[in-house]
């Protein structure tokens, strides 16, 4: 076979071109690129450092805000409450003194009222005393044919009723 027979005589030159051609890929891969990958990983590995880092002081961060927020708002909350117990206890106050202003008119109305109607009876039984003794002096004086003053026409009246 003639291909077998041009090996020996190129295989000198196909080895020596092989070589060359495998130390510049060499050269261009391993001097060239290979460098900028492994340089372009390092970055991207120390940004991802960082940026986890970045991260991780910012979760710190919001953690503290968190409780800092927390400790504010359990702070006015029992302020909130405490002040609303005061409001109650004002409120309970003012509305004891008004419930107490409005018994004391409340009384003192009923108090004058009473005394008006006691007035108002004792004058009544004035006038029924004076209007039943007036009666009774009639009364006398058409069955009887007597005349009776009007004092004792009003004593009798005045025995009568009060037994």
């Amino acid at each position: 076979m003639p291909q077998i027979a041009q090996l020996a005589e190129t295989y000198g030159s196909q080895i020596f071109w092989l070589l060359i051609t495998f130390g510049l890929v060499y050269l261009i891969v391993g001097m060239g690129i290979a460098p900028k990958v492994v340089g372009t990983i390092d970055q991207r590995d120390q940004a991802v450092a960082q940026d986890l880092a970045q991260a991780e002081a910012a979760r710190k961060a919001a953690d503290e805000a968190e409780e800092h927020w927390l400790a504010q708002e359990n702070a006015s909350r029992e302020q909130a409450k405490r002040k609303l117990g005061e409001a109650r206890a004002a409120g309970a106050k003012a509305s004891e003194r008004r419930l107490a202003a409005a018994g004391a008119e409340m009384d003192a109305r009923v108090s004058e009222a009473e005394q008006r109607i006691a007035d108002a009876l004792a004058s009544a039984m004035g006038e029924v005393e004076a209007v039943a003794a007036e009666a009774a002096r009639d009364i006398v004086a058409r069955i009887a044919s007597e005349d009776v003053g009007d004092a004792e026409a009003r004593r009798a009246v005045q025995e009568v009723l009060r037994g």
